[in-house]
């Protein structure tokens, strides 16, 4: 049976959720789909190439339809819709992260969300860094939620430092959603 980039790309985000970035490889796709690995070759050039499709295929998953008419709300529904995109795949934050994937679901989102920002007045230089800014936040909380949960189950010790010690019970909450909220607000101002 033939097979299409979008059998090597599920192939692979299979491989992803069960097993975690790291299994992901030419020759475990190429066994999974029960296929010669010059085969998946053809349809992924390279682990850099594979990385960014998954990249596309895992950013694809938020939807850019029914959002809030303010550009703020908009803005920020948009990246809920991120996170949790990014949250469904197991390591999902850290392939994106890993990849500049100008592919087509890609550039979907940053279309939408670029539009929110400039829908509010923001000059062009301005609504594309806050896109990096928002984007870039978003990948590191959740690369960060799926890397270390249960990481805090003892107190931080941050030596003779004041204002850490003032603050480490805060510091030591996995309160993700909470600080993704806090976060997102300050960001969109």
């Amino acid at each position: 049976m033939t097979k299409s980039q979008g059998d090597v790309v599920r192939a692979a985000l299979e491989i992803l959720d069960d097993r975690g970035v790291a299994a992901v490889s030419m020759r475990t796709i190429a066994e999974r789909l029960g296929v010669r690995m010059n085969t998946v070759l053809w349809h992924a050039k390279s682990k850099a190439r594979l990385m960014e499709l998954m990249a596309d295929a895992i950013v694809g998953a938020a939807p850019l339809d029914d959002l809030p008419e303010h550009w703020r709300e908009r803005a920020a529904e948009l990246a809920r819709r991120y996170r949790r995109a990014l949250l469904a795949r197991r390591d999902g934050a850290a392939v994106v992260a890993g990849t500049y994937a100008a592919e087509p679901a890609t550039l979907d989102f940053a279309e939408a969300l670029v539009t929110a920002m400039l829908d509010g007045g923001l000059p062009e230089r301005e609504a594309a860094w806050a896109c990096w800014s928002l984007v870039y936040f978003v990948l590191g909380l959740t690369q960060e939620e799926q890397a270390l949960p249960g990481r805090f189950t003892r107190d931080l010790d941050v030596g003779p430092r004041p204002a850490l010690q003032r603050v480490a019970p805060m510091l030591i909450e996995e309160s993700f959603d909470e600080r993704f909220e806090f976060g997102v607000a300050r960001l969109l101002g």
